[in-house]
């Protein structure tokens, strides 16, 4: 079995899959052996030829930087000696669209709820929505005794809290609304409550508005300042959804699940093999019909272009464009440089610039055409791969996602995390070390591709991505792990 791994011939370097010592023989699958020069641990890269003082290195068949110095085959390739070479904006020339590729029935299916308007929600769920932060614990009381009544009879009662709602203007409160009022139409809810406090920005009435007429049946609100006794209001409106709400499950194809795909936490092994087996559950979900988003934006500069040559139309290739010049605008609007990114953690994971995290990252997204590239708190609307605005936070990207329609996302980390989005996360681990160091956090384990192969691990990966979408519970919904965060850009008051 080789110690490293060269994803592309063109590469330059190795990423190693296990720990190695100095002196050591360092064997590779398709490359003759290279003698490591220092101590190296596994998820970090190995040189395997010589790479002159400011040439590319390359990883994925890519450039993931410049060498600071002249590296060495056999030496540690990572932040002593490569340096990130993405700077401001680009211009993007108009390039060729790629048609997306026609559905082909799949016979897949899930168990989930079809609701009235034809979409489907793989949890029948009541939340419970505040406008505004200060009635976030009031939401959260109700939520609770009455998620111990109505066991067996919903999937559950949730609380999805934030602290915003007010002191915000414009386009911020703008973002606010738009995000709870998708949440509020979402197809996992059978049904919500929005409670509001009565005096804040984000009026209940304006919210409303945003909302589909069709989706009000499933809604109740209630304005805190005005009930007598607030909580028992709550429970009371909270014993109407779930009257209306109760629904069996029935078999649904493919074409009717709606992934969110992210990234949290990740290293070395994440561009190896959880994104790109997340990449292969994109594939078969948008060939069948169903619907994929991909976010983060920040996290895919300096791979871009690879989106960009796979847009559906000019309009989208623009977009797309568009998308990552306004948000690196944005970083250096606020004197940050575009590359402030990878993590601590993922640093001493093994990840060394942003080129290449974001190489590994747009693994997630497949091969498939670009359908649709659309903004922070908008509606993923069209069969296939969609490109969504929001930045790289873990909660704040689960939480656009869950907002565009996601139904379930698939969450890779290399490092590991607990948190839960409103909708089910299924968390996969890049690393067996992980899988097994952390159960009660991961759902599965992706470093069975190092062995298995990835199609074995696709197979897998899909039962299980079924199980989870006809009712299976994840560890994050087992441990109560349910969060959301709203994206602020604007002043407070």
């Amino acid at each position: 079995m080789a110690d490293a791994w060269q994803v592309d011939p063109a590469d330059n370097v190795a990423t190693l899959l296990r720990n190695v010592v100095s002196g050591e023989a360092i064997a590779l699958a398709a490359a003759p052996p290279v003698t490591a020069a220092a101590d190296i641990a596994r998820g970090h890269k190995i040189a395997l030829a010589p790479i002159a003082e400011g040439a590319a290195v390359i990883k994925f068949g890519f450039p993931i930087g410049r060498a600071r110095r002249a590296i060495s085959p056999g030496d540690h390739v990572h932040s002593d000696n490569l340096a990130t070479a993405l700077a401001g904006t680009l211009d993007y020339r108009p390039g060729t669209t790629r048609s997306a590729a026609a559905v082909v029935a799949s016979d897949a299916s899930f168990d989930g709820y079809l609701r009235a308007d034809g979409r489907v929600g793989t949890r029948n769920e009541i939340w419970v929505l505040p406008t505004v932060g200060c009635v976030a614990r009031t939401a959260r009381r109700i939520a609770a005794r009455a998620h111990a009544r109505y066991v067996g009879m919903v999937d559950g009662v949730h609380a999805l809290v934030h602290p915003f709602g007010c002191s915000q203007l414009g386009d911020d409160l703008a973002g606010t609304r738009r995000i709870l009022a998708a949440l509020a139409r979402h197809p996992n809810a059978g049904g919500v409550l929005i409670i509001g406090l009565g005096c804040e920005s984000n009026q209940l009435e304006t919210l409303l508005a945003e909302v589909p007429k069709a989706r009000r049946g499933a809604i109740r609100t209630m304005i805190a300042q005005t009930s007598p006794d607030e909580i028992a209001e709550g429970e009371a409106l909270v014993d109407q959804l779930v009257a209306q709400a109760a629904q069996p499950r029935v078999p649904v194809g493919l074409d009717k699940l709606v992934l969110g795909v992210k990234c949290g936490g990740s290293d070395g092994f994440s561009g190896l093999t959880a994104n790109p087996l997340v990449g292969r559950m994109s594939d078969r979900i948008a060939k069948a019909g169903g619907k994929v988003i991909l976010t983060e934006i920040p996290e895919i500069f300096g791979a871009e272009q690879l989106l960009m040559a796979r847009a559906a139309s000019a309009d989208v290739f623009d977009r797309i464009g568009t998308m990552v010049n306004d948000f690196k605008r944005y970083f250096l609007a606020h004197g940050e440089p575009v590359s402030e990114n990878p993590s601590p953690g993922n640093i001493a994971g093994g990840i060394t610039t942003l080129e290449e995290k974001s190489l590994g990252a747009v693994q997630k997204g497949g091969s498939a055409a670009v359908v649709d590239a659309i903004g922070y708190g908008a509606q993923a609307t069209v069969p296939g791969l969609t490109l969504l605005e929001a930045p790289g936070n873990d909660a704040v990207s689960s939480t656009a996602l869950a907002a565009a329609g996601a139904t379930m996302i698939l969450f890779t980390t290399g490092r590991g995390t607990p948190l839960g989005a409103p909708v089910p996360t299924l968390k996969i681990a890049s690393n067996s070390a992980l899988a097994a160091a952390k159960p009660g956090w991961i759902d599965f384990d992706a470093g069975m591709a190092l062995a298995d192969g990835m199609e074995i691990s696709a197979d897998a990966l899909l039962a299980r991505i079924l199980a989870i979408a006809s009712g299976e519970e994840t560890a994050a919904e087992r441990n109560d792990e349910r969060e959301m965060a709203i994206w602020k850009r604007g002043v407070t008051l």
